[in-house]
């Protein structure tokens, strides 16, 4: 499909690989996720997200952002991604390889289900030590699938969680060793192929319904 990711579907599971190094978010990466939605959706399957080596994601391409590039729109289209997978009709799952940090992490986040390696890679949002405060949308989807207690600390400090302390802090379900993430991810959806997608959507829309207007308000207006 892409330099930056690419797609395979397989017997109703759907496995989204991103292959863009430290997988890196901006306009055309944003566009190119989309489109593989648009794949799954028409497919009827269910989706796992998975990074290679290293990284998950590791979030903004802050070098892109502040290079002058003509990034209007990018948050908007970003923050309806995350609205995007949060509401997804089939089951979802992120299988986190590695390393996720500030939006990595949210993409992870806006899964239904998330497996992380058991021994390496950290989970951090590292906003406080890079002084920017979340964007609106950003927040909201902090705020949707992180408990309180755990958000807090979060946010506020820095901290790095690997695997086991992920789980501990409820925003991660489980751990795997690292050439069972991913086979753990898909085992986590494949249950679920066939389910109705619109009753899924809609209970999920109704999960997240405080949220999404802040996320994709030309969608879900308030």
């Amino acid at each position: 499909m892409s330099d930056l990711l690419r797609l395979d579907i397989d017997d109703r599971v759907a496995v989204l690989h991103l292959t863009d190094g430290e997988n890196r978010m901006r306009t055309d990466w944003v566009a190119a996720v989309g489109t593989a939605l648009d794949e799954v959706e028409a497919a009827g399957a269910a989706l796992v997200t998975t990074g290679e080596g290293k990284f998950f994601s590791n979030g903004l391409d802050l070098d892109w952002l502040l290079s002058g590039a003509d990034n209007s729109g990018f948050f908007e289209g970003l923050h309806a991604l995350f609205a995007r997978l949060l509401t997804f009709p089939t089951a979802t799952a992120a299988a986190i390889n590695g390393h996720a940090f500030g939006a990595g992490l949210q993409l992870a986040l806006a899964h239904d289900h998330r497996v992380m390696r058991v021994d390496r890679g950290y989970a951090c949002m590292p906003e406080i030590d890079l002084g920017s405060p979340l964007t609106a949308g950003m927040s909201a989807i902090m705020r949707a699938t992180v408990p309180a207690e755990t958000l807090r600390e979060m946010m506020t400090t820095g901290r790095r969680y690997g695997g086991p302390e992920a789980v501990a802090g409820r925003f991660v379900h489980a751990t795997a060793d690292e050439d069972r993430v991913l086979a753990d991810g898909i085992a986590a959806v494949a249950p679920l192929v066939g389910r109705d997608p619109e009753t899924m959507h809609q209970i999920k829309v109704d999960l997240f319904r405080e949220w999404l207007p802040v996320m994709d308000p030309e969608r879900w207006p308030a």
